[in-house]
């Protein structure tokens, strides 16, 4: 059981370290991938024009970088700047999201990867306070295990 115990800590171990080694890969690799979300942006139903919807909602942004970003995508061209990006449903019209100039107004400015990034970094400190919690029950519980394996060697019993 110390030994199945002390593998999970350490492969927990290794996965922060590769993780805060490789933070800088890993925003690259997000930054990229939202820009393929992007590109391939639709209005049917896939899971990463869902994703991308839900991001520009949530965090109130929109694009990668600003909302310039969709002038790039094909979906622009069709329709304009989706509507998951309108600080105000009621108050954005298709003809707007097609007009940069009007749509600046009546959409987030603010890109999505510096805000998801900020709140990802804001978060890091709860993420390791936790772990670090789950880390000192695995050693404790690492520690204790090695002390009942201690105790059973040492007082035998007779077989009768």
């Amino acid at each position: 059981y110390a030994m199945l115990l002390s593998l999970i800590f350490l492969i927990v171990l290794v996965a922060a370290v590769v993780g805060f080694v490789f933070r800088h890969e890993i925003k690259t690799n997000f930054e990229s991938n939202l820009n393929l979300a992007l590109r391939d942006y639709n209005v049917t139903a896939d899971r990463h024009s869902e994703a991308v919807d839900t991001i520009q909602r949530t965090l109130h942004c929109c694009g990668v970088q600003n909302y310039s970003d969709w002038e790039k995508t094909e979906y622009f061209t069709q329709r304009g700047i989706p509507q998951s990006c309108c600080k105000s449903q009621d108050d954005c019209s298709e003809k707007d999201l097609k007009d940069p100039g009007k749509a600046k107004l009546k959409v987030f400015v603010d890109g999505c990867f510096f805000l998801v990034t900020s709140v990802m970094e804001s978060k890091m400190s709860v993420v390791a306070g936790i772990s670090f919690g789950i880390a000192c029950f695995q050693l404790i519980g690492i520690i204790l295990a090695c002390c009942l394996s201690q105790y059973i060697t040492n007082n035998q019993y007779e077989m009768v």
